[in-house]
């Protein structure tokens, strides 16, 4: 599965999910809910770009 990178640097890995945000490991970004926003700055996903 492909990593996410949001711009102020914090990378979403599906191996590790976001436990912060209830996310399982295993969850691919596209899978991931609308609402769901960037642990450190509040980004949404559209402002994330694949790594």
């Amino acid at each position: 599965m492909e990593k996410y990178e949001c711009p102020c640097g914090y990378v979403y890995d599906p191996e590790e999910g976001d436990a912060e945000q209830g996310i399982e490991s295993g969850t691919a970004f596209a899978d991931l809910p609308d609402d769901w926003v960037c642990p450190k700055c509040q980004a949404e996903k559209e402002h994330f770009y694949q790594v």
